[in-house]
Order: C-alpha cells, then sequence, then structure tokens
C-alpha cells in the first residue's frame, strides 16, 4: 500500500509517490531507475511535463487576441523535452543558433519560434532568417544593421521585435535578474524608441512589437505588473511579449505564486493598457520543467571532520546552480523517504566529486543514516541543470530518463569517456 504523496513537498514531481519508505517516480521505484541507467541521472516525469504545458495554455487561454506560449528551451534543451512540449501546443524561444536546432529537429513550427539573445553572433541571425522563424528580437542597435543585410541577402522581410529594459528589478539572484536599468539585455524604452525609428526606415526589417524579460525565480507579481504597465507606455504595437520568470518551489516552506494567479496578473496590465486584442507572447521556462525533473546519485563517501560530508557521484558537472548562484536544493535517500519515528537525522553536506571547495550540491540537509551505496535522490532538477551540464574533471555527461505511468526510457544517452576526446585533432 502507497503512503500518500503529499508526504512529498511541492519540490517533487506531483506525481511522485513513497511506497512504504521507497521513492517512486512516474510509477517506477528510484532505486531501479538508478540500477537499470546509473548515476547520475537526470530523470523527467513525462505526465508533470505535459501537464504544466497544458496548464499554461489553459491559464492565458481567456486572452481574446492571439496568444502564444513559447517554451525558453534554455532552460532544458533536449530534443525530447521540446519535442512534448510542443506536443502540448507550445512553441519555443531560443537565444542561439545550437538552440534553434534543437527546436526545429523537435519538429516545432519555425511559425512559433522566437530567437533572443543579447549578443547573438552572425551565425545565430543568419540560421534565425533561413529558418523563417517567427520573430527575431533586437537588443542592440548593431543587430539592426546587421539582421537587415541578412534578410536583404535572403529576399526576406524578417518580423522584429525590440526588447526593453524597464527598469523593474524583482526580488531574485543578482546573477538572474535582467530587468533592472543596468542590465546587459535590452534598450531603455528612450532608446527603444529609436531603434523602431530606425527599423521603419529599412525595407527588409518589420518593428511588430516589444519584448521585456525582468528576471528568472520571482515570487512578487508585482513586480510583473509594473514591468507591463511601463512596457507598453513604451509606444504602440501589434505584439507584446512579456516574457516568463514565475518562479518554483525548490523546497519545503517555499510558496510561489499560482499559475493562475500570475496569469491574472499578466492579462489585467496586458488588457488595461494595450488591449485586449495584441498578439501575446509568454516565456515560461523553469514554471514548466523544473518540478518534472529529480536527478538520483550514489553515495560514494561518508566522512567527519568539522562537518559530516556525503559525497556522491555528481556535482557541480550536472547541477551547476548552487556554486553559480547558491542555489538551495532538497535531498533524500530514496529508499529511507519516511523513516521510523525516533531514527537519528545526520544534518550533511551533500558533496560532489570535483576538485573545487566550492562543489557542494546542498550545504546542510538532515538524511538518516547515509552510508556508501545510498542513492539519494534531489528534486526540482528539470530546469538550468542539462543545459549548464559540462565535463569538469573529465566527467562524461549524464543521461535523461522519462519516466510515466509505470515506464522508463532514455531520451539522452549517457556520455562515454572516448567521446571526451571525440573532437580533439591531435
Amino acid at each position: 500500500m502507497s503512503d500518500v504523496a503529499l508526504q512529498l513537498s511541492a519540490a517533487w514531481p506531483a506525481g511522485a509517490t513513497v511506497d512504504q519508505g521507497n521513492l517512486v517516480l512516474g510509477g517506477v521505484p528510484a532505486a531501479e531507475l538508478a540500477s537499470q541507467y546509473g548515476t547520475p541521472a537526470y530523470i523527467v516525469d513525462e505526465p508533470e511535463l505535459r501537464a504544466r504545458a497544458r496548464e499554461y495554455k489553459a491559464a492565458f487561454s481567456s486572452h481574446p487576441g492571439r496568444l502564444q506560449v513559447m517554451f525558453a528551451s534554455k532552460a532544458f534543451p533536449c530534443t525530447a523535452v521540446v519535442r512534448a512540449l510542443g506536443e502540448e501546443g507550445l512553441g519555443a524561444d531560443v537565444a542561439s543558433a545550437g538552440e534553434l536546432f534543437i527546436a526545429l529537429k523537435a519538429g516545432i513550427d519555425p511559425a512559433d519560434i522566437l530567437v533572443h539573445g543579447n549578443g547573438k553572433a552572425l551565425r545565430d541571425l543568419q540560421a534565425a532568417v533561413a529558418s523563417d522563424v517567427a520573430f527575431v528580437v533586437i537588443d542592440n542597435p548593431d543587430e539592426i544593421d546587421r539582421l537587415a543585410g541578412i534578410a536583404i541577402a535572403e529576399g526576406v522581410v524578417q518580423d522584429v521585435l525590440v526588447r526593453v529594459t524597464p527598469d523593474v528589478r524583482g526580488v531574485t539572484h543578482d546573477k538572474i535578474s535582467t530587468g533592472q536599468a543596468d542590465s546587459k539585455f535590452g534598450f531603455s524604452p528612450e532608446a527603444a524608441r529609436r531603434a523602431r525609428e530606425r527599423i521603419d526606415e529599412l525595407s527588409s526589417l518589420a518593428f511588430r512589437g516589444w519584448h521585456a524579460h525582468i528576471g528568472s525565480q520571482l515570487f512578487e507579481l508585482e513586480a510583473f505588473d509594473r514591468a507591463i504597465r511601463l512596457l507598453a507606455e513604451t509606444g504602440p504595437c501589434e505584439v507584446l511579449d512579456v516574457g516568463g520568470g514565475l518562479g518554483v518551489a525548490y523546497g519545503a516552506g517555499q510558496e510561489p505564486p499560482s499559475l493562475q494567479a500570475y496569469a491574472e496578473t499578466v492579462l489585467k496590465a496586458v488588457h488595461e493598457t494595450v488591449g485586449p486584442d495584441v498578439h501575446l507572447i509568454v516565456e515560461p521556462g523553469r514554471s514548466v520543467v523544473a518540478r518534472s525533473g529529480v536527478t538520483l546519485y550514489t553515495v560514494t563517501s561518508v566522512k567527519t571532520n568539522v562537518s559530516t560530508w556525503v559525497a556522491v557521484d555528481g556535482g557541480m558537472a550536472d547541477n551547476l546552480r548552487p556554486m553559480l548562484y547558491q542555489a538551495d536544493y532538497e535531498a533524500a535517500i530514496v529508499d529511507r523517504m519516511l523513516p521510523e519515528p525516533g531514527t537519528p537525522l545526520t544534518t550533511s553536506r551533500l558533496a560532489g566529486l570535483h576538485c573545487e571547495s566550492g562543489d557542494v550540491l546542498i550545504d546542510a540537509v538532515d538524511l538518516p543514516a547515509p552510508v556508501a551505496g545510498d542513492i539519494v535522490a534531489t528534486p526540482t532538477t528539470g530546469a538550468y541543470t542539462f543545459s549548464m551540464a559540462n565535463t569538469y574533471n573529465g566527467t562524461p555527461r549524464a543521461p535523461v530518463v522519462f519516466v510515466g505511468d509505470g515506464e522508463s526510457r532514455v531520451v539522452v544517452r549517457r556520455e562515454t569517456i572516448e567521446e571526451l576526446g571525440a573532437r580533439d585533432v591531435e
């Protein structure tokens, strides 16, 4: 008989359960997944992933004008993930020729693809125009003439949006805040208007609207409201792209706004300013994929000096976020999810295997008598883990495994050691 799923925090996939103290993901025991696919491994609850996409479409369905929900693919640029979201009606927001390639490979219609980024290289712009994407987001003055020249060479008129920095700072880490006046992204409102004037002078570009994104992992809805209202003041437009940024719970006690409350805030601000008939684009990333992901590790050693160090076979190569901007995570031992009352808990520092003192996944987590060989799970790893994966210390990158309805399958295989040298020419 399964224990109720409610005993897990909102950091875990909604479909995760605990059966006699054992973690079950997508109907498959986590210990079995670790045994079959090895560790570290990114496990993705596919029903959770698809459900979140449907929730986004439903939350914004009351918008009378045209609506596009474009997944910010930088959060999880995996073909199978982007394909699943596309099958649920989401487009793709891409930030490079590489992410564009993945979106097209996943079957996303170019009419549902938007290309943005603050420093797009010539190859990125060329790929965007050649692929006939819906919009290129202009981020700086230099891009205007460069993109215009590419469009002329291709014999097309490229639709563009202009990114506006509304000087709204949400409450988040500085490294993922993008709406403040000194952001590396976009134009000030005044400069954005000048950019539009320049675009209107060019026959190969067509201005369609404004774009703004104020940051990531945001909990306060007022920041979204304020940013949209300032964005609308920039000038008239056909298209309004309000970005993404809705936060998620990474552990117990964190309560982000509901998707419904977020959508109501956005729609109210849009309808009261630009109007209900505007072509609206939203760009969710983290809030679509984060909760669907769980990473599995094997404990390699436990030792105590001043701290108790629980070392695992992964770390900053498969999840750079704690080292990059002090991201917090939960962790649990998969066969002791609900320890017996009175079982002592060891306050542990979950350490990675890499030769860096900063390679610590979780600075303090209570674990029931951890020992070498235990399988540890960290939830809410569906966003910005796979996409930031690296091969530091010669560590092959981890696989991505989809689970659901009691079945599992590999959608990205584990990298081999031999592949680490595959690009060497000497």
